[in-house]
């Protein structure tokens, strides 16, 4: 096969590179410096370049850039033009630049295309109706709905409260505080899955091997948590007393970008398609951490 990965500076898209390295895969690499999804003539020949002349040796593209500040994105005019730039008018040039060379296109999306309100305990479904609470959702769902304009062989697939070994993330952010600070105060009112980016990279691969019908998956670690949940699951990580994460609420913590309270997504969708699901995502950390000491020790990184 032959595949190409699209953001791959970010802990996805890094990781999606080094599995398909690792297998000996022929696979181009792009960062944003590499190559500006954002810019429709340039998607187009890097695509036409990549998969153009392969005969009929299959081509997948793993698509994990996007423009991720929420915050920023909800309040500056600027963020909210490079939003919409990456999130919905670039998978639309990639989906359709695969769809010129009948390459295949894995497309990653997020929970906050989903209201999050939810009471019933149940994860959505990937046919349920979405209903984006800010910026950063709604370019990403207006981003789906560009893929399936426009290519018909793609995936997407949802994920959620994703941490990795490169980069900022909740994982790392919630270490470096336990050396800061006697306790913490973590929401336990947001409710979700954390994915370890290693875990969601391997799942991605799979279902690029796949011959799943295309179509909208989710796949997250397994089970469910807090972010207080997560953040004590952190501190014993790390060997240090959980009991010093006192959780509190939502609006103890105003922010810019409104954060869906439940952001649980089914992975039935996954599982029926015969693929593997995601490890519970306790068990996800602690390999993490295995793999990525510096994930919990800034010395390391």
């Amino acid at each position: 096969m032959r595949w190409m990965v699209t953001g791959a500076g970010g802990a996805l898209g890094h990781d999606l590179a080094d599995v398909l390295t690792g297998a000996g895969e022929t696979v181009i690499v792009l960062t944003r410096a590499d190559l500006d999804v954002t810019d429709a003539d340039a998607v187009a020949a890097a695509v036409s370049a990549w998969a153009g002349d392969r005969g009929d040796e299959p081509a997948v593209l793993l698509n994990a850039a996007a423009y991720t500040q929420v915050d920023r994105a909800e309040t500056d005019a600027d963020a909210r033009a490079a939003a919409v730039a990456a999130n919905t008018d670039a998978p639309g040039h990639l989906a359709a630049a695969c769809a010129a060379v009948g390459a295949r296109m894995v497309h990653v999306s997020t929970d906050y295309v989903f209201p999050g309100d939810r009471t019933d305990g149940a994860g959505y479904e990937p046919d349920d109706p979405t209903g984006p609470l800010g910026v950063y959702g709604r370019t990403k769902a207006d981003g789906e709905e560009r893929v399936r304009d426009a290519l018909d062989a793609h995936h997407v697939v949802r994920t959620a409260w994703v941490y990795g070994g490169t980069g900022a993330n909740f994982v790392a952010t919630m270490a470096r505080l336990s050396r800061e600070r006697d306790t913490l105060d973590v929401v336990d009112d947001q409710h979700g899955s954390p994915t370890w980016s290693r875990d969601l990279a391997d799942a991605l691969v799979a279902l690029g091997r796949s011959d799943a019908a295309p179509g909208t998956l989710h796949a997250t670690g397994g089970g469910r948590t807090t972010w207080c949940g997560l953040a004590r699951a952190v501190f014993e990580e790390l060997g240090a007393d959980p009991g010093r994460v006192h959780p509190t609420t939502t609006d103890r913590f105003p922010r810019p970008a409104p954060r869906p309270a439940w952001s649980v997504l089914s992975d039935r969708s996954w599982r029926t398609t015969g693929l593997a699901p995601l490890r519970p995502w306790r068990d996800a950390l602690s390999a993490a951490v295995r793999r990525h000491p510096g994930l919990l020790d800034p010395d390391r990184r």
